[in-house]
């Protein structure tokens, strides 16, 4: 049964003996000594239960088993040697998918603007941005990324400042402002009904406000 890193060395030697026709030259190719190549072949020909190599003083050739073992192994060889060749593509060129946990906001104001540029720059990307405005735990759930506001992330996580600091405003109706008046100082705002934003623990996002320079919630 062929199993295990041991049999694809072996299958190695065998694929160079045969092509080199003797023990002797496939040793020196290998670096190995004759003795070690010969029970190499060997111990392969007593796993597999067959005779692989006919020998004699002078000559050295395939068996029907060793010509059916030489053309199986020659293809998958050349397989995995194309395969290795290809990676030389994922070195160069990025590519496969990278997917994007983002709010909506962020999606909107900060990767859209630059998906133009992305796509021109990275055309073998497919890129995956999904919305979720809740904290999503991005190695969990399979993400390469996430854009938060603010700069809390996961333990073992890096966080990078990817905009500038966003400003927000409060706003209200005029129909509001008659009702309840215009709000003079940030207290004020406690006797208005507000529109808040609930984080998925139940908190509420506290307004961050400034005033003459001391920062209030």
């Amino acid at each position: 049964k062929m199993t295990g890193r041991e049999n694809y060395n072996d299958l190695h030697v065998f694929m160079l003996v045969a092509r080199e026709g003797s023990f002797t030259k496939a040793a020196a190719r290998l670096g190995l000594a004759q003795s070690g190549v010969s029970r190499t072949i060997r111990d392969l020909e007593a796993r597999l239960g067959v005779q692989l190599l006919m020998r004699t003083t002078r000559s050295l050739s395939l068996t029907q088993a060793g010509e059916q073992l030489y053309r199986t192994a020659q293809g998958c060889f050349q397989s995995l040697d194309a395969g290795l060749a290809t990676l030389a593509h994922y070195r160069d060129t990025p590519s496969g998918t990278v997917r994007i946990n983002a709010s909506q906001h962020a999606i909107d104001k900060v990767l859209l603007p630059k998906l133009t540029i992305f796509r021109q720059r990275y055309p073998d990307i497919r890129l995956e941005l999904i919305s979720e405005s809740r904290f999503v735990n991005i190695i969990d759930e399979r993400f390469d990324a996430g854009v938060r506001l603010g700069d809390e992330v996961d333990e073992g996580m890096v966080a990078v400042r990817i905009t500038p600091d966003l400003e927000m405003v409060m706003v209200a109706t005029p129909d509001h402002f008659l009702q309840y008046g215009f709000p003079q100082a940030p207290a004020d705002l406690a006797g208005h009904p507000c529109i808040a934003y609930q984080f998925a623990d139940g908190s509420l996002y506290q307004w961050e406000l400034w005033q003459e320079g001391k920062a209030i919630k």
